[in-house]
């Protein structure tokens, strides 16, 4: 069935696009942007407006009635970008120097308006290049602790979180998810992206029946656990960095789910970086201090996430039990176990399924980029089967030096 939103709506475009930011009376003259269509992502139309004369620009995002990626074979509802929105607004009452300003949005034209952040670099291309971010650790920890507490039981009345869950439905979107990240790349689906160099190695991954046993254990968590609000797709592609500034964007996955997933989402895709940085960086000396580097940032991470978690809990915690010693620690706990398994799929889905990651795949030597992917494969296993055994990040850290480098 078409909805009136449907019916109304209508794709920007580079002549038109100029029209929706006049009313926001931020340049003197919209007849005089100079206008680019930058998106190259897998969903959406961006477009990049700035004024030649004072240099002030900004980004206008819409959404398409269908999957860029695809093809309008593969039609998606328009709704994700009023939950992009929601999302991005929810975490500015937190965090608002981690998110892009947001300037207007139309749910008709299912546009948002939003600060240009084209003093950064998105993470991924930083990353492969070599670039470190120092504070990057510190901002993720931060983003997920803050934005996580505040739509968590642990701090709403159960009327608030019941109505944020309804407010953050996103079946379709979920969908997504639950195919292409916990379904797909565990069986022969057409969705994944397989060469016949490595298809033989995944073949024994899909005859894993231990593997496959906990990756729907995960999965049932992703449809059935409503623990906090999720970005729901944080990737190393969804952040962008300067050395001292760190912004999260592209929250349209956005729904009430396990927290356990956006920090797997982050980790598995330094975990992605690190096994690649082999094929990148030539020199010893620099593989090594980038990837300690690396290693540190997962650590920051974490620890800044539990630590901001914990004390929120006991200074700003409503949850009747949160004074009671071990409760908050113990969910902290299962919390680490969520954030390796999802890690894990996150892992296998980025290295065979749809929407994979230029870390592995701009390595132009083909032997040395499937036996990297073999490598990432078998760490993305290992983490879903032993999630329950790598008792912390110190210990995760060891792992990951031991058997990955």
């Amino acid at each position: 069935m078409t909805t009136a939103q449907e019916r109304s709506y209508q794709a920007l475009t580079i002549d038109t696009v100029r029209s929706v930011v006049e009313q926001l009376q931020y340049f003197e003259d919209v007849k005089q942007l100079e206008v680019s269509e930058i998106g190259d992502g897998n969903l959406n139309y961006v477009f990049h407006l700035q004024d030649p004369k004072t240099s002030k620009s900004l980004i206008v995002k819409q959404a398409l009635p269908y999957a860029k990626v695809v093809g309008e074979s593969w039609p998606l509802t328009l709704d994700r970008a009023k939950i992009e929105y929601l999302s991005l607004q929810k975490a500015a009452e937190v965090v608002p120097e981690l998110v892009p300003v947001v300037y207007d949005h139309d749910q008709d034209l299912a546009y948002t308006v939003m600060e240009d952040l084209s003093s950064h670099v998105i993470l991924r291309s930083g990353w492969i290049a070599g670039n470190k971010y120092p504070e990057l650790g510190k901002h993720i920890g931060t983003y997920t602790a803050q934005t996580l507490f505040h739509t968590s039981d642990f701090y709403l009345h159960p009327f608030t979180k019941k109505a944020l869950v309804k407010d953050f439905l996103n079946p379709e979107l979920c969908k997504i998810t639950e195919d292409l990240v916990f379904t797909d790349p565990f069986f022969d689906h057409d969705t994944n992206e397989i060469s016949d160099e490595i298809r033989p190695f995944v073949v024994k991954l899909w005859q894993d029946e231990e593997l496959k046993r906990e990756a729907a254990k995960l999965k049932l968590q992703f449809l059935t656990e409503a623990e906090a609000l999720l970005h729901g797709d944080l990737h190393s592609g969804s952040i962008f960095v300067t050395k001292d500034s760190t912004k999260v964007i592209d929250p349209e996955f956005a729904f009430v789910g396990p927290i356990g997933f956006d920090l797997g989402s982050f980790l598995a895709n330094l975990l992605l970086n690190y096994l690649s940085q082999e094929a990148h960086l030539q020199k010893s000396e620099d593989l090594q201090a980038f990837r300690k580097y690396l290693l540190d940032i997962s650590q920051q991470t974490w620890e800044t996430f539990a630590t901001q978690f914990l004390e929120l809990c006991k200074t700003k915690g409503h949850f009747t039990f949160s004074s009671i010693e071990g409760v908050a620690e113990s969910f902290l706990e299962k919390v680490w176990r969520d954030t390796l398994g999802f890690a894990g799929c996150e892992v296998v889905r980025r290295t065979i399924g749809l929407a994979q990651v230029a870390d592995l795949n701009s390595i132009e030597d083909a032997p040395v980029q499937i036996d990297l992917k073999q490598k990432a494969l078998t760490a993305g296993a290992t983490l879903i089967k032993n999630r329950g055994k790598v008792k912390d990040i110190h210990a995760f850290l060891a792992w990951v030096e031991e058997s990955l480098t």
